[in-house]
């Protein structure tokens, strides 16, 4: 049985996919990017800025689910430019109290919306 996540903390869904699905006590989080969820505006006016975002919106589809960061398991980071890396991690990391979760951070030529990050996670609770 597969609940669907949705949450007014992160932007609408740009294509035909759910923010989150929900399976037994796993959560699958769509890759989310750095779009408010309030305005629509993007927020890429720079890199550190631009993950903020997108982990606060990762936030809004895990609170929705009754998650929060302690129950992400695995990450998965695509960045557009690899230079980016440490601003990245530095926010990213911010989010975390230890116990990290399994990563891979990867560099892609081109996200959706022209953006430069992208996140997508699984949690368990």
């Amino acid at each position: 049985m597969k609940e669907i996540i949705t949450s007014k903390n992160a932007p609408a869904p740009i294509g035909p996919y759910s923010h989150g699905v929900l399976v037994g006590n796993m959560l699958f989080v769509s890759g989310q990017v750095g779009k408010h969820p309030g305005t629509g505006e993007l927020m890429t006016s720079d890199i550190k800025t631009e993950t903020k975002q997108v982990m606060e919106n990762v936030k809004g589809i895990l609170a929705e689910a009754g998650m929060d960061f302690t129950h992400i398991a695995k990450t998965t980071i695509f960045l557009t430019d690899m230079n980016d890396f440490a601003s990245v991690n530095e926010i990213y990391g911010s989010y975390f109290t230890g116990n990290y979760p399994a990563r891979e951070t990867v560099q892609v030529s081109k996200l959706p919306l022209g953006v430069n990050v992208e996140i997508s996670v699984i949690a368990i609770k």
